[in-house]
C-alpha cells in the first residue's frame, strides 16, 4: 500500500486582500523505490475535468500498492479556478505561456516560477491534464518526448506538433521546464469539457492515468493494449467570426469529416437568421474538438479543432 500521504502547501506571494497565494499538492510515497510522477490539472481555470479526475485517482491510489512517488497538483491556477475563468483575475494572462516564470513578475509569472521550482523541477515524469473549458469538448493527446507513454493513455487520436521555423512549439508552456530544460517524459492530455456530463471523460482520464502508471511499473496490473490510433501532424483551430448561437453540425470527436462538410453554423438568437456557415479546413480530416450542444459564442471564441489526415500515421 501507499507508505505515506503528505500534504504540501507552498506560499508564493501575498494578495492585496491580505491572504496568502498558495499551491496545494499531495505526495503519495510508495513502499518501494521508483520514479516520481507529477500529475497536474486546471492550469487554465475553466478546465476542471482533470481536477475531478485527480480527485478520483487519489481515492484509488491511496489504497493501491505503489512503487516510487506521485505528486498530485489538482489545481495549478487557483485564482482562475475559483471563478471558472481561463486566466487569473489578478493579471488576466495565460499562465501556460509564462514558464519558467519570474520572481519579480505579475501574479501568473510568480505562480509559474513556484510551479517550476516546487513541482516541475522535483518530478521525473509529468502528466498535464487539460480539457475543453465549459463549452467545447476535446479529445486528443500530445506526443512530445515519450510516445509510448502518450499512447498508453488510450486515446484514439494523438497529435505530434511540428516546430516552427524558430524550432519552437507553444513557447512558455510547462514544457519549457519539463522538456526544454530537463528533458523528462511529458504528456499533455486534452479530454472532456462542454456543457455535458463529465463522468465518461473523468472515467477515461482515470483509466488512462492508471494504465500509464502500470506501464512504468508503479502500480500492479497488466498494461491495457492501445486501441487503433491515428497520429496527426497538423491541427486547425476554427473559430466563429460572428456572435450568436453556435449550432454543431459535424460528426462526433474521433470521426472523419470530409471537405465541404459543415462544422457548424452561427444563428442569431434575435432574428433567427444564419450569420455564418463554418466549413471544415481539410479535405480529409478528423474531429478533435467541437461544441456538443448549442452554445452562445462571441466572434473569436473556441469553436472547433480538426486534425489533418493527409500525412497522418498510425
Amino acid at each position: 500500500m501507499v507508505k505515506s500521504i503528505n500534504p504540501i502547501r507552498h506560499k508564493f506571494t501575498t494578495l492585496a486582500d491580505g491572504s496568502d497565494a498558495v499551491l496545494l499538492m499531495h505526495e503519495l510515497v510508495g513502499e518501494t523505490d521508483g520514479p516520481t510522477v507529477g500529475i497536474s490539472a486546471s492550469i487554465h481555470g475553466n478546465e476542471n475535468t482533470g481536477t475531478q479526475a485527480i480527485l478520483e485517482l487519489f481515492r484509488i491510489l491511496k489504497d493501491t500498492p505503489l512503487s516510487g512517488r506521485i505528486v498530485l497538483l489538482p489545481v495549478a491556477n487557483p485564482s482562475a479556478f475559483a471563478v471558472n475563468q481561463r486566466f487569473a483575475t489578478h493579471d488576466k494572462v495565460d499562465l501556460n505561456r509564462q514558464f519558467p516564470g519570474s520572481a519579480n513578475g505579475t501574479y501568473s509569472q510568480q505562480l509559474a516560477l513556484a510551479l517550476s521550482n516546487e513541482f516541475l523541477r522535483k518530478i521525473d515524469i509529468h502528466i498535464d491534464l487539460h480539457s475543453g473549458t465549459d463549452r467545447p469538448t476535446v479529445d486528443y493527446v500530445y506526443i512530445w518526448n515519450d510516445e509510448g507513454l502518450s499512447r498508453a493513455f488510450g486515446s484514439t487520436v494523438l497529435y505530434r506538433p511540428v516546430p516552427d521555423k524558430q524550432g519552437t512549439v507553444f513557447a512558455g508552456t510547462s514544457k519549457a521546464v519539463t522538456i526544454e530544460e530537463r528533458d523528462i517524459p511529458s504528456v499533455v492530455v486534452e479530454l472532456g469539457g462542454g456543457i455535458v456530463d463529465q463522468t465518461p471523460y473523468i472515467e477515461r482520464t482515470v483509466n488512462g492515468m492508471l494504465n500509464m502508471l502500470r506501464l512504468r511499473g508503479m502500480i500492479p496490473g497488466d498494461v491495457a493494449p492501445n486501441p487503433k490510433q491515428v497520429v496527426c501532424n497538423e491541427l486547425a483551430g476554427v473559430r466563429p467570426t460572428q456572435g450568436g448561437f453556435l449550432e454543431p453540425l459535424c460528426p462526433a470527436n474521433g470521426e472523419i469529416i470530409k471537405g465541404g462538410q459543415l462544422l457548424g453554423r452561427v444563428v442569431s438568437p434575435y432574428t433567427f437568421e444564419t450569420l455564418e456557415d463554418i466549413q471544415t479546413p481539410f479535405e480529409n480530416g478528423i474531429m478533435i474538438m467541437q461544441h456538443l450542444t448549442r452554445n452562445v459564442v462571441e466572434s473569436g471564441d473556441y469553436g472547433f479543432i480538426v486534425g489533418n489526415l493527409d500525412g497522418a500515421t498510425s
